[in-house]
Order: C-alpha cells, then structure tokens, then sequence
C-alpha cells in the first residue's frame, strides 16, 4: 500500500516541480549551452531498484573533456572540469533538476538511497547487505542529510539501510523537509579528493 501511495506523491511532485520551474529549466539550459559547447543533459549510467541500470538524467556541470564514470568528489582537480554556471548548479543541487524526468518514468522516487554509479561495486555490495538495492533511487534520501560526499560507504549503505527498514510517509516528509535546508547549507558536498 505504502508503495503505491509513495508513487502516485512521486509522481504528482515531479510534475508539479516540472509546471511550476519549467521557466527555471529553460533559462538553465541557455546558460549551459552559452558557456559551454556539448549537450545540456549529463546521462550517467547508475544502479536502480533491484540493481537494473538506468541512465540518470543531470544538467551538465562539466566540460564535455570531464571524466564520465568517476564521482567528482574522487577527481584530482575537479575545478579544471567544472564550468561557472556549474559551479553554481553543484551548489545549489540545481543540476539534479532533470531528474524529474527519471521520477515521472519511474526510475526513481522523490525519496530513497541514492542512485550509485554503475562501477561503484564496493557501495552496491554493502548495500546488498541492508536491501537498500530492492528499493527505488532517490533524489535525496537519508544518507543525503546525514553527510553526502562526507561519509564512508560502509556508513552511507547502513544509513540506506535504516531507510528501507522504517521507510514510512512521515519519515519521507522529514527527509523532504531536512533537504531543503542542507541545500541551502551546502551541507556534506565534497569536490575533489581529500587533502
């Protein structure tokens, strides 16, 4: 029940988010486009519910040079990848924008452990572990307001886990709620190893 619930609220958000920043999205995708040549969009193949692959839909925060399978937080100099508007898009998580779209297919939910790269075995099998690999992606999620980029794997898929055992609308509503203020902090966004 719980399921169907969660998904018709998906749904209904992605496409009000679709309505009401429709404008947003046009005036964001001119100025990806101005500033830099290549595609507006960033496909990225990641693991989804039951670990089938999708393609994750994200404005285009880098040059077109950038490597394309490696989480940012891991480059050697993320900066000499990155573009202006880029920069602004990470920080505002305003590049996570089009996933919208992956939420309106079905690939993903509002709320949920966040989708890992397709060659991030280590976080795929810990999340094994936990059955965070048996729900849908999020576009935030537990791990996402406890740390981001900043916690170990080990922690990240346990904190997954945690989600998929209490996973209820109100703690979805909490999620949703305490993500809006670690956007505005930038709380747990790492770019570029660590010193």
């Amino acid at each position: 029940m719980f399921s169907v619930f969660k998904r018709i609220i998906d749904f209904s958000l992605a496409l009000t988010i679709l309505i009401v920043l429709g404008i947003v999205l046009l005036i964001l995708s001119f100025l990806i486009k101005m500033e830099s040549p290549g595609p507006i969009f960033f496909k990225q193949r990641r693991i989804g519910k039951g670990k089938k692959e999708f393609n994750i839909l994200k404005f285009r925060t880098m040059k077109t040079d950038a490597p394309s399978d490696m989480p940012t937080h891991l480059l050697e100099k993320p900066d000499s990848y990155i573009t202006k508007i880029g920069k602004f898009l990470r920080k505002t998580s305003l590049d996570e924008l089009p996933q919208v779209f992956n939420i309106l297919k079905g690939e993903m939910s509002m709320i949920g452990p966040r989708p890992a790269l397709w060659n991030q075995n280590d976080l795929i099998a810990e999340r094994d572990k936990y059955k965070a690999n048996d729900v849908l992606p999020g576009l935030t999620g537990l791990a996402q307001i406890s740390g981001r980029d900043e916690l170990p794997i080990e922690v990240k898929a346990k904190i997954d886990g945690e989600y998929v055992k209490n996973k209820s609308p109100l703690l979805d509503f909490k999620i949703f709620y305490m993500t809006v203020f670690s956007v505005l902090r930038s709380d747990g966004v790492k770019e570029g190893k660590r010193g």
